[in-house]
């Protein structure tokens, strides 16, 4: 399975069998999730928590939104500059890796009981895990509460590409026809997941240059103890980044703003030099 068909192939999976993950399996994820690396020098370290070894007195959770799962990933932080980029773009690494493995996921970052989590993979004073993903196999029957979570969530829905991807400024939206040979790389970003499905990046392409801006929703994301729209704009990242190099380029990314007129609620992020 390649990048793409990962990307296509992943989706939030809510509901579960009882079924364990062949020691193969979670021994090719370990093993991945031990050298998985990101664009930014952060603190990260992951691990497998299976909820049936866990101590009783630890109350491990997820207020119901996930049934059936009985293991989950952890991702430890550190609290630190680029932080949130670094850990979506890591962990969606991880996420599609899990997928070309035939297992379902599903990006958690609120709905969990994050006291529990911590103390279940010996989280420092100076830690926090800010996301889980349960790995599992896919019930065929779904509960009626996955099919009103996706349909709040907007997960099938997904901005135009007038919305998203721009050409040399803010002014002019960039055409599926103009995108070149970055047509399937956006095309992967567009449909990548992201908090209730908000979508906040923005991309301007000037020659090989693209750069990734945060267009921030006002007001929402207060409810977490960390910027989220950052760690989904770190999503956009790995999608764009991991396409470029299927597609057999080369690049790299670099900080160097090129101070556009845009709105007050767009921050930049981080630009690609191909």
């Amino acid at each position: 399975m390649n990048i793409q068909d990962a990307i296509l192939r992943r989706k939030s999976v809510r509901t579960y069998i009882d079924q364990p993950i062949p020691q193969d399996i979670r021994k090719k994820l370990s093993n991945y999730m031990d050298v998985v690396k990101g664009p930014f020098n952060t603190q990260i370290r992951f691990q497998i928590v299976d909820m049936d070894n866990v101590s009783p007195e630890i109350k491990l959770g997820t207020y119901g939104v996930i049934k059936g799962a009985t293991t989950y990933i952890c991702a430890i932080v550190k609290r630190e500059n680029r932080m949130e980029e670094n850990l979506g773009y890591v962990f969606e690494k991880i996420i599609l890796y899990a997928t070309s493995l035939c297992l379902g996921t599903c990006w958690l970052g609120g709905t969990f009981k994050k006291s529990g989590f911590g103390k279940a993979v010996n989280a420092g004073e100076d830690e926090q895990v800010p996301i889980i993903t349960p790995i599992g196999y896919e019930k065929e029957k779904k509960r009626i509460l996955d099919s009103i979570m996706t349909t709040v969530a907007g997960s099938r829905n997904r901005k135009d590409w007038s919305e998203l991807f721009f050409e040399k400024d803010f002014t002019k939206p960039l055409k599926k026809e103009e995108a070149g040979i970055f047509k399937e790389c956006f095309e992967m970003v567009r449909i990548a997941p992201s908090a209730s499905n908000k979508q906040p990046w923005r991309i301007v392409k000037d020659e090989n240059n693209l750069h990734f801006y945060l267009c921030r929703n006002r007001g929402y994301g207060k409810m977490f103890d960390y910027d989220i729209q950052k760690l989904d704009v770190g999503i956009a990242m790995c999608h764009f980044e991991l396409m470029v190099q299927e597609t057999g380029l080369s690049g790299k990314w670099n900080d160097m703003n090129p101070n556009l007129d845009c709105a007050n609620n767009m921050e930049y992020i981080i630009s690609y030099t191909v």
